[in-house]
């Protein structure tokens, strides 16, 4: 088994993964269940309602995939090498190349065929997985005041994604949290969507309050809606998420510029200027957009945030 967890870390490594760790498949602590169900109670998912389906299957990874035995946590860097001009309409860097799911999940696959797996299962923010959850039990990082997670001497910014198999395999140890005093996300935070205090969760670390109706990157990019009057006078000239809490972070200055070709922006997207957002066709967006995550929002949405720019 020991060799078994030595090619996968080998692997992952050679498929551009930044760390790899290994999570023992169980139940998850009765304090991480009672504090997402106690967020769900008032309404901090706002109305992603698919944060409440399966709550079975979130808090038991077991039911997802009968005789998992060792969940493989892997985190993937998308830190730009380049932004959009600056003085530009501006969008999350995690949405500035293709789409994340299909580049991970096709990454995960790779792994499982040259580490030899037959029997497996792959998941990359699509299904009923407490992802920053295990990735703190594989000993990938802890969880940051800003609620992601953060790998020590990286950052924050990393697509996480997956791997159930059927292997036993010899788990990681969780880290311990290294925020200390800072809370410079909670700070930057334009709308207060982060609160202190923060609250002890066995297993996955000191939460701070969040509520989704307020951030930014909800309003944009998952809110069906009109924007809220604290979002428009917060945007700034970002219409596509925020940032801006991870910006604020210190440990993001230890990022690099990823490596990874499909997450680089496409020239045309670079050089998009004011005037062509506020012109911006159906057309055009798929086009610029064919197997982006800014999809998400849609034509509607997106137009709806460009509108909304100061």
């Amino acid at each position: 088994m020991l060799e078994l967890r030595n090619t996968i870390e080998a692997e992952a490594k050679n498929l551009g993964f930044f760390v790899c760790g290994f999570a023992r498949a169980c139940t998850v602590t009765n304090a991480m269940r009672n504090h997402y169900t106690e967020w769900l109670a008032k309404g901090g998912n706002a109305d992603m309602h698919y944060l409440e389906n399966y709550l079975d299957k979130r808090f038991d990874p077991r039911l997802l995939m009968p005789g998992v035995k060792t969940i493989v946590v892997v985190a993937l860097n998308y830190y730009p090498a380049h932004r959009l001009p600056e003085g530009e309409p501006q969008i999350a860097d995690y949405a500035l190349g293709q789409d994340y799911h299909d580049i991970v999940k096709g990454k995960l696959r790779q792994l499982a065929a040259r580490a030899g797996i037959t029997e497996y299962r792959t998941f990359v923010d699509t299904a009923p997985v407490l992802e920053r959850y295990w990735a703190v039990q594989a000993g990938l990082g802890w969880i940051g005041k800003n609620q992601m997670l953060i790998i020590p001497h990286a950052g924050s910014e990393f697509f996480l994604g997956e791997l159930f198999i059927t292997e036993e395999l010899p788990p990681d140890k969780p880290l311990p949290n290294r925020c200390g005093r800072c809370h410079r996300c909670i700070d930057a935070c334009p709308t207060h969507a982060l609160c202190l205090p923060a609250k002890p969760v066995e297993g996955y670390g000191e939460i701070t309050g969040f509520s989704s109706e307020r951030c930014l990157s909800y309003q944009t990019i998952e809110n069906r809606g009109a924007l809220s009057e604290a979002a428009k006078a917060a945007m700034g000239d970002m219409f596509y998420g925020c940032d801006r809490c991870q910006r604020a972070c210190p440990w993001n200055r230890f990022a690099t510029p990823c490596a990874t070709p499909e997450f680089h922006p496409r020239e045309e997207l670079l050089s998009m200027t004011r005037q062509k957002w506020d012109n911006l066709s159906v057309e055009d967006y798929r086009r610029l957009f064919k197997g982006s995550a800014v999809k998400r929002a849609k034509y509607d949405g997106l137009k709806r945030n460009i509108d909304a720019l100061s």
